[in-house]
């Protein structure tokens, strides 16, 4: 490694083979579960992290601990992913398989919600009911929103806000 830090790269090639045998074997070890393909996949992200942390190392330190050290991490990542795949997958084989049992939404279920808005709406004060129109039905930005109705953003944040919590109350209820 003190060779790989002083531009060596033959040196650098060499310890990296050398490296690769060892982590191989190392992973087997640790990680006796994973298939070859992914020990082979872990091993490339330990000797990844060796080349971009080779600046780092000390040379009046031991070499292998350090190395060791890097593998430790690197295993704890791919084990910390394959739980979070695992859970995943389980979590995923509850859900239904393609279709949802439910039918879908009638002609009937969009006029009444249609009316329960324009309900919602109607309980509106002209500027929260301002508000609503240009920041959320004509998707303006708040300072464009400002300008068109002559109102500050504050103001219209908070009359949105109010509104948004008004419609909620109101179809909440219907």
């Amino acid at each position: 490694m003190r060779q790989a830090q002083a531009g060596d790269a033959a040196a650098y090639a060499g310890l990296l083979s050398e490296v690769a045998l060892r982590m191989r074997r190392l992973v087997r070890r640790r990680a006796p579960w994973l298939s070859s393909e992914d020990a082979e996949d872990v091993v490339q992200d330990i000797l990844l992290s060796l080349h971009q942390a080779r600046a780092t190392w000390d040379p009046a330190r031991p070499f292998m601990p350090w190395m060791v050290t890097i593998a430790r991490a690197r295993l704890a990542d791919n084990a910390r992913r394959h739980a979070r795949r695992l859970a995943i997958d389980l979590a995923a084989s509850d859900l239904a398989e393609t279709f949802c049992d439910r039918p879908t939404n009638s002609t009937s279920d969009a006029v009444v919600t249609m009316m329960s808005l324009r309900k919602a709406m109607q309980d509106l004060s002209p500027a929260e009911r301002q508000a609503v129109d240009l920041l959320r039905l004509r998707e303006m930005s708040l300072t464009e929103a400002a300008e068109a109705s002559g109102s500050t953003v504050a103001a219209l944040k908070v009359a949105v806000h109010r509104a948004m919590r008004k419609i909620r109350a109101t179809l909440g209820r219907d």
